[in-house]
């Protein structure tokens, strides 16, 4: 049920309303002036105000005022027998949704209620979506290697120079790409993602330079490679270690010359792009084996940030915890759960053979199965290997 507070120092009208939207379905609360309507709506949560403008003590406007700066998205209508243009003006000025004259048309009333409840609802839902899709998230940690990550970022990012990060499978490599690209003067650029693990051998080239229609068999039409489209952004290459040897001179081409060609094509096109690489392979192993180029490795290296492993920064495991318990709790549209000390320590003391990734899943499980506080026996249960 949609909660609706009204402020209106006239007891008909307040009666009215509420009247009328009670008997729509609404659950109403009444306030006299602006001040009591002030001490509702800070302790209160509400859908919709609605707001008389002459009232005394505190004004509709001053209300408004105060209510916008709190609570900006609680859609607030403002209502007057004494309105002019000038005042309507100021209102919406101000932040008011509308502007309704007194005495009220109750049919425009009802429908600009629920427009303005319509708005606040996708203006919620956009702000959710938005949390999930983008996937930047605050870096959390405070051990010294994820201090050095953060400072190295600071310093680096603001330049054009390569990255290439290192770190076993999901601590967050992809993460401290990200930030780079955020902190970069390429933030309003593209960030455009490569798995190079993802992709077949005999499609990296056509991923990576795109190919000119005709130029294999199922090539039916032109396509930009994501050279092309990372141009004046960055370009992140995921698990690098695993491109196939001909992509890499290619790609060591386009580092070297800042040009790409597109498979079956002839024409050098030029490309401003900034590499981020990560891999969780030893590259100079793999230099040693044949199997990565020695040349490729020193281009991408330019700065080398290393990830560490959840096991060596198990102190950062509580604020981790914390971080996703919040988000979590947020997804499912319930309170943030607690943990006690004990089960604590105990995730504290597990081996992260799958690093933050594994954590984050299990906290998510700890969640779901166990109940208001997470305890030593949930860990026990839900957690630790039988």
């Amino acid at each position: 049920m949609s909660n609706i507070l009204i402020i209106d120092d006239e007891k008909a009208i307040r009666k009215t309303l509420c009247e009328i939207l009670s008997y729509e379905g609404f659950k109403v609360t009444e306030a006299s002036d602006g001040e009591e309507g002030w001490k509702f709506f800070t302790s209160n949560t509400y859908d919709v105000v609605l707001c008389d403008i002459k009232m005394p003590k505190m004004d509709g406007l001053e209300f408004l005022t105060k209510a916008t700066e709190v609570n900006p998205d609680v859609p607030v209508i403002m209502i007057s027998g004494h309105g002019t243009i000038e005042t309507a003006v100021d209102a919406v000025k101000k932040g008011a949704y509308d502007y309704i004259a007194k005495p009220p048309d109750l049919n425009r009333m009802l429908i600009t209620i629920r427009n303005a409840m319509d708005k606040n609802t996708l203006s919620k839902e956009t702000r959710t979506l938005k949390r999930r899709v983008s996937k930047v998230q605050e870096m959390i940690g405070e051990s010294d290697g994820i201090l050095r990550i953060k400072e190295t970022i600071e310093k680096v990012a603001p330049t054009d120079a390569r990255v290439l990060v290192t770190g076993e499978n999901g601590v967050g490599k992809e993460m401290v790409a990200r930030w780079i690209h955020e902190k970069s003067n390429r933030a309003d650029g593209q960030l455009v993602e490569v798995n190079c693990a993802a992709i077949p051998g005999e499609l990296i080239e056509s991923e990576l330079f795109g190919h000119e229609k005709g130029s294999f068999t199922s090539a039916i039409k032109q396509r930009i490679g994501k050279f092309e489209q990372a141009s004046g952004g960055t370009l992140f290459l995921d698990e690098v270690g695993d491109m196939s040897l001909s992509a890499q001179a290619k790609v060591l081409r386009a580092l070297q010359e800042g040009k790409i060609t597109r498979v079956g094509g002839d024409k050098e096109i030029s490309v401003d792009v900034r590499v981020v690489a990560a891999t969780n392979k030893d590259l100079l192993k793999e230099v040693e084996e044949k199997n990565f180029r020695l040349d490729l490795y020193h281009r991408l290296g330019v700065i080398l940030i290393h990830v560490p492993s959840l096991n060596d920064r198990r102190a950062d495991i509580p604020l981790l915890v914390d971080k996703f318990l919040a988000d979590i709790g947020e997804e499912y549209g319930q309170a943030k759960k607690g943990i006690d000390k004990k089960a604590m320590d105990a995730l504290q003391k597990h081996n992260w053979t799958g690093n933050i990734r594994e954590l984050r899943n299990v906290v998510e499980r700890l969640v779901i199965l166990s109940g208001k506080t997470i305890t030593q026996e949930d860990v026990t249960n839900y957690v630790l290997p039988r």
